[in-house]
């Protein structure tokens, strides 16, 4: 009886340390589609698609992805109410969509209709509030 108590007593320990972690871990899902695939679950869903387009060396791309994309607030607004998609503007379908969007600098974060039309355009780094306040007229 002992034993199956100390048994216990590790498993409730190590749950509560992985129920924690997970609830530290929100974050914007970004969805490992291609833009086409994003606008056609936009438009199944009923939602934009928020087009992240960064760049590898770009500093303030890379602290948005450490830091307000990792807020849960963002995440929780994001996820419920984007399809998101992360693409690399020097890499396979970013390089098109890049010259398709005609992205001039990083960070650029673009929401989406279904139809591909650009509804809002967000330049630079933006801060928890900031992005919250941008994106404020299309969450659900």
């Amino acid at each position: 009886m002992k034993g199956f108590l100390s048994l216990l007593s590790l498993v409730l320990i190590f749950s509560s340390f992985s129920a924690v972690k997970s609830a530290s871990d929100k974050e914007i899902l970004f969805q490992n589609i291609t833009f086409n695939q994003a606008l056609a679950k936009a438009k199944k869903e009923n939602k934009m698609v928020f087009m992240n387009v960064y760049a590898t060396w770009c500093g303030p791309c890379m602290l948005l992805k450490k830091t307000t994309f990792k807020t849960e607030a963002v995440a929780d607004k994001f996820n419920k109410s984007f399809i998101n998609i992360d693409v690399d503007a020097e890499k396979g379908e970013g390089i098109e969509l890049s010259k398709r969007y005609e992205v001039q600098a990083h960070p650029l974060m673009l929401i989406i209709s279904p139809s591909g039309k650009v509804e809002k355009r967000i330049l630079g780094y933006k801060k928890e509030a900031q992005l919250l306040q941008e994106v404020q007229g299309y969450l659900k």
